[in-house]
């Protein structure tokens, strides 16, 4: 259960907010919940105690979750697909200076290191998929149809260096695969076409192979010392 400092921090320094899950994809339908995501600034004082800020808080809203600004970045730097994304979501809900400083940012963070996280993610999610088929029969088709998505966008982030996170023309043929009317050996076919897609744009992808740290721990200090 969130804790009144818990929702006052997401409620008094939250820098940067915006909707993600399938509204910011673009295969949101009726039945969709709306996801919301953000980023929040402890302040200072609160590290110089024995008992530190939370690095993140769930609530106090359904489906919201925040990040503090430090864990954030270090998800980030890693090249975390969900923290990533949520830095490009074209809905963006709420960005004071701060926020749209770190939104200035993101370019920042990504790097070549996107290769193995998106598709280790990718890997972990695939396995409960056949763990599902094994037992019942089908998969989650819902999981399934993200799973398609995200080897895209993980695909298409190294081919060009820059993170789409709406389908676009790829909307319906998505929602196809979630409403189960593509059979799981094409599902599983399409999975390892994109894996290997994936590879293949590694080698030779427009991204540094590593992210501008120094920036983002410029940016980091900066806010630090400006809530001091």
């Amino acid at each position: 259960m969130i804790t009144a400092t818990d929702e006052a921090l997401v409620r008094d320094h939250t820098v940067y907010a915006c909707v993600m899950g399938s509204r910011a994809f673009g295969l949101a339908t009726e039945d969709s919940d709306t996801d919301r995501r953000g980023v929040f600034v402890a302040p200072t004082p609160l590290f110089w105690r024995l008992t530190k800020p939370p690095a993140h808080i769930e609530g106090p809203a359904p489906e919201q979750f925040s990040w503090e600004l430090e864990r954030f970045c270090e998800l980030a730097l890693r090249a975390n697909p969900n923290v990533l994304e949520c830095l490009h979501s074209p809905l963006v809900e709420y960005a004071d200076d701060t926020g749209r400083e770190l939104l200035e940012l993101r370019g920042a963070f990504l790097s070549r290191l996107a290769h193995a996280t998106f598709v280790r993610y990718a890997l972990g999610q695939r396995k409960k998929l056949e763990a599902d088929v094994r037992q019942y029969g089908k998969p989650r088709w819902k999981h399934a149809m993200h799973l398609l998505r995200l080897l895209t966008s993980g695909r298409d982030l190294l081919r060009t260096g820059e993170l789409h996170i709406d389908v676009g023309d790829a909307r319906e043929e998505l929602l196809a695969v979630k409403r189960g009317e593509v059979p799981w050996p094409e599902v599983e076919r399409r999975m390892n076409r994109l894996a290997e897609e994936n590879d293949a744009a590694a080698d030779n992808s427009p991204l540094p192979p590593e992210p501008d740290r120094a920036a983002v721990e410029d940016f980091l200090v900066r806010v630090r010392r400006a809530s001091a």
